[in-house]
């Protein structure tokens, strides 16, 4: 057997894990995704360690080693990264990725409902005045803070 034909798979299935990453929304899409990245690196040490036994007469077996590890670190990751997922989905009601970024960066972002967070709430803030943002008592106009955040 070649060389170049499990390099070749490899190759190609992180290719297609790194696509993955890149262009889905879905947080459980993008986890299977690198665990398809970390397969390919599973093949390839396989691959290179048999290869390399022949050329070489060991039978040391590093990579077949290297590869137990990997699968027990990916299984890990999994685990730790599912369970991170679904505390979010609970809390927030999505798994989409954006929404996770609006949460890392501190931004108030809409509910599972569809309705504001805890900021959007009606016309009037803390004091019992109308906001500073210049909004009616219907609360349409968001206040000046918002809107000096959403264009930095």
């Amino acid at each position: 057997m070649h060389l170049v034909y499990p390099a070749v798979l490899a190759a190609l299935l992180f290719c297609t894990g790194i696509y993955g990453v890149l262009a889905r929304r879905n947080a459980i899409l993008v986890l299977m995704s690198v665990e398809l990245m970390l397969n390919a690196v599973n093949l390839n040490l396989v691959a290179f360690d048999v290869w390399l036994s022949r050329t070489a007469e060991e039978k040391l077996h590093s990579g077949q080693a290297l590869t137990l590890f990997t699968i027990t670190i990916a299984a890990a990751e999994i685990g730790i990264g599912l369970a991170i997922v679904l505390a979010v989905y609970r809390g927030r009601g999505t798994s989409d990725i954006d929404k996770f970024r609006d949460t890392a960066e501190g931004h108030e972002s809409d509910g599972p409902d569809g309705s504001g967070g805890p900021d959007n709430t009606g016309g009037s803030d803390s004091t019992g005045g109308s906001s500073p943002g210049g909004s009616d008592s219907d609360g349409t106009e968001p206040p000046a803070a918002e809107k000096a955040e959403a264009t930095a």
